[in-house]
Parts: structure tokens; sequence; C-alpha cells
């Protein structure tokens, strides 16, 4: 997850005096660059991620502070360093509290410690993780797309990674996410990285084929659906300007499996679009998870429409609702009175109704085996299409 607050506090907590004084819970939060600052001119210039250190020159009231806190959280900043001593002696409480309760880090560095050589030692490590990210980031994507080309990936991810371990993956994308340009997605991603706490090594964050990746290694399920649970409650409140959807795969044995828990994210994902939930698990769709997983779209289509097409045709023809009325007999394991209390109908319109569906169908509907086809053929039906998602990887990779 790149160079985090962390990274930086255990570099600097003895070189550069840097204490963390509040907004803890941003630990994990990854740095893309460190800017000087003594206004809040460049601040609208802030694309995410940023680290901001000032001497507060600027900054020296309460008020002052508070402004400056207020739009580094609203234009994303991963962090505050204030060199303290010399315009600032101390900070209020009303800062600290703003910075604890919008998991903003704040830190200091006593006035007697050289700025600008701190600046100038963090950058470089920021630039030096930057380029490992990309790096771990088409590795991760060869394993995906060619798991069993291990010479293209195990390499550069074994000093990063437990490759024995376990691993997950999560996919998250955005309303409009495609049509966006590469500054508007990249603000997207910064936002996204902010808000799943509780992850920095043992995960690692890219695009890839039009979602933003997150995969997660060496973690049990509690600890990862923890991490996307928070996640998921953040963005709905604070994305209020576009839609998150995220689906999360189930827990794959080592790396070689990557490309499986791709391809059970995918399908959550596609799942949690469709009927418009912020979050599903694969390992929660039931049944689901084995249709979704047949990539032979002319076969679910037989096995969707064959079974029906009688039922459906004499719908048509007759204005009735015998499809419906089946589907929710299925449902309903069989249960004549439950069907009749779900659709409002007098039990003897649905014992009428089952028996010329079984007419129309010639079948008598008692075996398990021939009711699971048609319920299959129904579930099939519900399955939402995939929303213009490229499997192949032909959108490309980009780090952000």
């Amino acid at each position: 997850m790149g160079f985090t607050i962390e990274d930086m506090r255990l570099v600097s907590e003895e070189r550069y005096k840097m204490e963390f004084v509040a907004g803890r819970n941003g630990w994990s939060n990854s740095i893309s660059w460190l800017l000087m600052l003594e206004d809040l001119t460049i601040i609208q210039h802030f694309t995410g991620k940023e680290l901001a250190v000032t001497t507060g020159l600027g900054f020296q009231t309460e008020e002052e502070m508070l402004r400056l806190v207020e739009e580094l959280s609203r234009h994303s900043a991963s962090g505050l360093i204030f060199n303290t001593g010399f315009y600032v002696m101390e900070i209020p409480a009303s800062v600290l509290a703003f910075c604890d309760e919008n998991d903003l880090p704040l830190l200091l560095v006593p006035w007697e410690i050289s700025v600008s050589d701190m600046i100038k030692d963090l950058s470089i490590r920021v630039f030096l993780q930057t380029q490992t990210d990309e790096q771990i980031s088409n590795a991760l994507i060869h394993a995906i797309e060619t798991p069993e080309g291990e010479d293209l990936y195990m390499r550069d991810l074994l000093p990063h990674f437990d490759l024995d371990g376990s691993f997950q993956v999560a996919l998250i994308t955005a309303d409009g996410l495609d049509s966006m340009d590469t500054v508007e997605r990249k603000r997207l991603a910064y936002r996204i990285q902010l808000y799943i706490t509780n992850i920095t090594h043992n995960g690692h964050f890219f695009y890839y084929a039009s979602c933003f990746v997150l995969v997660m290694n060496a973690m049990t399920e509690e600890e990862a659906a923890e991490i996307m649970d928070s996640f998921a409650k953040r963005a709905a409140t604070k994305f209020t300007d576009v839609r998150i959807s995220i689906g999360v795969s189930d827990v794959v044995r080592d790396i070689r499996s990557v490309h499986t828990a791709y391809k059970r994210a995918e399908a959550a994902l596609n799942w949690s679009r469709g009927k418009g939930l912020p979050i599903v698990y694969f390992r929660e769709m039931g049944l689901f998870r084995l249709i979704s997983r047949v990539e032979d779209e002319d076969l679910l289509r037989q096995m969707s429409d064959e079974p029906l097409a009688p039922l459906l045709a004499y719908d048509r023809e007759h204005g009735t609702e015998f499809t419906e009325t089946l589907k929710i007999y299925l449902q309903c394991g069989g249960s004549i009175k439950s069907v009749s209390e779900k659709m409002f109908i007098h039990r003897n319109t649905i014992l009428y109704r089952m028996g010329q569906i079984r007419e129309i169908l010639g079948t008598d509907l008692e075996s398990q085996s021939e009711r699971m086809k048609y319920l299959i053929a129904f579930m099939i039906r519900e399955m939402p299409a995939p929303e213009g998602s490229d499997p192949s990887g032909a959108a490309g990779a980009s780090m952000v």
C-alpha cells in the first residue's frame, strides 16, 4: 500500500524526533509526496495522499489551524507534520480532536530538526516505494492473467508477500469510473485508499481492468471482512458524489490461486452492482457461486431458456402469471400455503395454477432433480449481466 504514515514514523521517530499525536487510525495512509505549505493556497491543487509539512508560520491561531486540518481532510491529504517550537508551541485540543475524528494523522517534529533535510529524505523513500509498488502491481497482474507463468511473478513478489500463505481479492468500482480521466480516477483511488484502514504491507492496491483491486495476503477471513465492512460503511457516508460497489472473494490457498480469487471477486462485484448492494462476499452467494463461474454463455442461456420456454410462451399468449407462480413455488419448497401467502392468492387458485403448470411443462415436479432444473433456470435469469468489464485485462493496469 505504498510508503505509509507508519513507515514514516518508524524511520523518523528517532532520526527526526517525530511524535504521533493525533489521527492514529490513519496510520496506514499511504503518502504520494511531501509538500511544504505556509498558507492554504497550494492545498487547492492537492490530488490526494499528499503529506503536508508546515512550520506554522501561517497557522498560529487555533482558528487557522482548524481551517488547515479541515482543508487537508477535505482534499484527502494523508497527514500533517507541524514543525513546532517557534511559530507554534502547542496544538490546541480542538485540532487534535478533529484529527482523531477524521483519521487525519498529525505528527510533530521539534524546531531544531532541519525540515528541508527531512522532506528530501522522506520524498526519496516515497519515490523508491512508488517504483516498488509498480513492480508489485505488474507482478500481481501476471499472477491474475497467467497463473501458470510463475517466472513472471514469483521472484518479484517473494520479498513482499508470504506466497504460500492465503490470499483474498477485493474489487472496488464506482459509477462512471470508465469515463473518468486519469486525474479524476487517481483522486478517487487516493480517497478509497484513505478509507481502507488497518492494512499496509500485507495488502496491495492498484487499478486494473476498469476496477480498483485490493489483494490481501496472510489474513483470516474475519480480519479481511472487518477491513472491507469498515470501508463499505465509510464509503456510504464519505462518497456522496459516486456510488461505490465492492466484491470480495473467499480465501484461496496461495499466490498460484490469486487468479481464482480475482474471478470470484469479479462475480461478487457483478452481483453487488447488479443488485445495488454496497458489498457482496462471494462465500455468501450460495448456489450462485457455481452459476457465476460458468463461462460458457451459450450453455447458461440454454439452461435458462429451454426449461421455461413453454411456460413463458403460454404466459405471453394468455396473459397469465404461471412463470412467476412456478418460481415462488420452487423458492417455497413446494409449499402451497407459503406460495398462497406470498402471492396473496387463495390456495385453491395456486393448486389450479400448479396443475396447469405441470400439464404445460409435461412434468409432475415431484423429484428433486426435476425441480432443481427449473430452479437453476430461474437463478440464471436472476444473475446480473456483466457491466462492461474486461476480464482479459485489455484495459491495462495503472499505478494509482
